[in-house]
């Protein structure tokens, strides 16, 4: 080895030693008779003072040439620092070295290594290989090491096996878009890489494999945002012989394992709330929960004044925001506005003031009376001080619209404090959900998952199929979805007829799943699993709202990797070989 010592290792107790240390000049401070340079390393940094008249001066004139992220080796002994600093853990000493070496200068980075950068996201995913030095990046990545090694020792520990499976597989119309990869020996064949192993997974419970996981690399050619990437990583399970009632239990110690193991924190039973009413009562399928703020419908109470905003919609609902009354007409404009974006979708909002002795000021107070106010106040369960916010419209858009004002009045509150953790089960999601612009029906979670037993006759009918609830459930933890599966179909016949009612022939559904069904027919067992957004769990532990800060090296909004200039083209050679003849070629 080069050292004998990282530079986040030495403390007091090695004082007198001497140690060899290599690592990269984070910076110099030169005040003419004594020098300082911090050495830097993943470890920690470490101090090296050179002084006139105590180091050699021909020590001393390397030091005194040295740039930022040069890289040394520094040999030396350990002393007791003069000027402590309690603030890093090797602030109780410094080193006085004998040989300064330089093993590879280095050019003046285009941004400034350090925890506070003057680099923009741009420049630092140009040259990732500088940002992925600075402590916090690093510090992102040792989290995701240190959950990564968790769970392979829970689940170890509950009897599952990890198993690869393949990378190049078959394209599924379903779901999301494939990234397709050609066949160089089956000319005009493509494979397509995974959006997850879930017909994998399943074909191992056949084969009696019956505890599975895998870290696995997944793949989806979707639009991106900040919690999305052309590719992710997934906690990949899958159990037989089980119930839903067994996989939550087992996974929901798996949460609690890594909150434990990782953040120190003990959780008590995770709660449970059914899809209808995650939706009733917040408006969203993954609710927030750190905060109240329910919703309340007010449809019946408001209609009938000669409001038309109110009288015309399907649905008026409301909020109270505790103790928000003392907003400025400035406030007020901008949550109008923040509702009337067209991501968002409503056409306005009214809000009301609880004011002392319970009268209620509102923005349309020439409809209603004070008693009608009143109501308002008594179905919203409001004190003095209390503002009321109410949206209006077709119901679906009045719940998104209502959920996003909820979510973006417990950011501005406060509510929303990132190292606090509320999880939640979501269970009873709908099995399918129609579109009217292709005038069919599509799974909500995949064509696999099977539905309620309670529920299967009222596949039968046309007019019940809407009804049917699914086998399924997602992990919610502060409002995003962080984990999802379900029970799956294990009946060759269910299977088939899941298919049909998504619009498959029997044809394609033998061309696309024929090796699933087949393998239903040698004795598949009951077995259900979930997966976790490995990334997404990353960056909610460490506080972050992207998961690119938690990926080594991340695509952009664009799905580019522009330290490595890729996608780019390819040569005629190589299109010419892949039978690919429409394609952008490389000049």
């Amino acid at each position: 080895m080069l050292r004998t010592h990282t530079c986040g290792e030495l403390r007091p107790e090695h004082i007198g030693q001497t140690v060899t240390l290599c690592g990269w000049v984070q910076r110099t401070r030169d005040k003419g008779a004594i020098l300082w340079i911090d050495l830097r390393d993943r470890y920690g940094l470490t101090q090296i003072t050179l002084e006139e008249g105590v180091e050699a001066e021909a020590v001393r004139e390397t030091a005194r040439h040295l740039g930022r992220e040069f890289v040394l080796s520094v040999t030396g002994k350990v002393a007791e620092r003069y000027s402590k600093n309690d603030k890093m853990p090797t602030g109780g000493i410094e080193i006085r070295p004998d040989k300064v070496e330089i093993l590879n200068p280095a050019k003046l980075p285009p941004f400034l290594i350090e925890d506070d950068t003057d680099g923009g996201d741009d420049l630092r995913m140009k040259y990732r290989y500088l940002d992925l030095r600075r402590t916090p990046v690093r510090n992102n990545l040792v989290l995701r090491h240190k959950m990564a090694q968790a769970v392979r020792r829970y689940l170890d520990g509950q009897e599952f096996i990890e198993v690869e499976t393949p990378v190049l597989i078959k394209s599924t119309p379903e779901g999301a878009r494939d990234f397709v990869v050609p066949s160089r020996m089956n000319p005009g064949e493509f494979y397509a890489l995974p959006q997850s192993p879930q017909t994998f997974k399943q074909l191992l419970m056949v084969s009696g494999f019956d505890r599975y996981f895998q870290i696995v690399k997944c793949f989806r050619d979707e639009d991106l945002r900040a919690d999305r990437q052309p590719e992710f990583t997934q906690i990949d399970c899958e159990m037989a012989f089980v119930t839903q009632e067994d996989i939550l239990n087992t996974f929901e110690g798996l949460t609690r394992y890594l909150f434990k193991e990782l953040k120190g924190i003990d959780f008590p039973t995770v709660p449970r709330m059914t899809y209808a009413d995650a939706m009733r009562r917040f408006g969203n399928d993954k609710p927030d929960t750190r905060f109240a703020m329910e919703f309340v419908e007010l449809t019946d109470i408001v209609k009938g004044q000669g409001f038309p905003v109110f009288d015309n919609a399907g649905l008026v609902v409301g909020i109270n925001a505790a103790t928000c009354a003392h907003f400025t007409r400035k406030q007020l404009d901008e949550l109008t506005d923040f509702v009337k974006r067209p991501q968002i979708g409503a056409t306005g909002l009214i809000y009301a003031r609880v004011e002392v002795g319970g009268v209620v000021k509102s923005s349309v107070d020439k409809f209603y009376s004070q008693e009608e106010l009143q109501r308002w106040s008594e179905a919203l369960h409001a004190n003095a001080g209390d503002l009321l916010l109410i949206i209006a419209g077709e119901p679906n858009k009045a719940r998104k619209a209502m959920s996003e004002l909820r979510l973006e009045m417990g950011q501005r509150l406060g509510l929303r404090n990132k190292e606090d953790f509320s999880p939640l089960w979501v269970v009873d999601f709908p099995l399918l959900e129609y579109s009217e612009e292709e005038n069919r029906y599509f799974a909500m979670h995949h064509p696999f998952t099977s539905p309620k037993p309670e529920d299967l006759a009222l596949l039968n009918s046309p007019d019940t199929i809407g009804q049917v609830r699914a086998n399924a459930y997602d992990l919610v933890i502060n409002g995003v979805e962080v984990g999802g599966g379900s029970i799956r179909i294990h009946d060759r016949a269910v299977q088939a007829r899941m298919f049909s009612l998504l619009g498959f022939t029997d044809e394609e559904a033998k061309a696309q799943f024929g090796f699933l069904l087949d393998a239903f027919e040698y004795g598949a067992p009951p077995h259900g699993g979930i997966a976790f957004g490995f990334d997404r769990l990353c960056s909610l532990f460490g506080g972050a709202d992207s998961i690119r800060d938690f990926i080594a090296f991340p695509k952009n909004n664009s799905g580019r990797d522009v330290m490595i200039d890729s996608p780019s083209p390819i040569s005629e050679a190589q299109l010419k070989e892949l039978s690919i003849k429409t394609a952008v070629v490389a000049k």
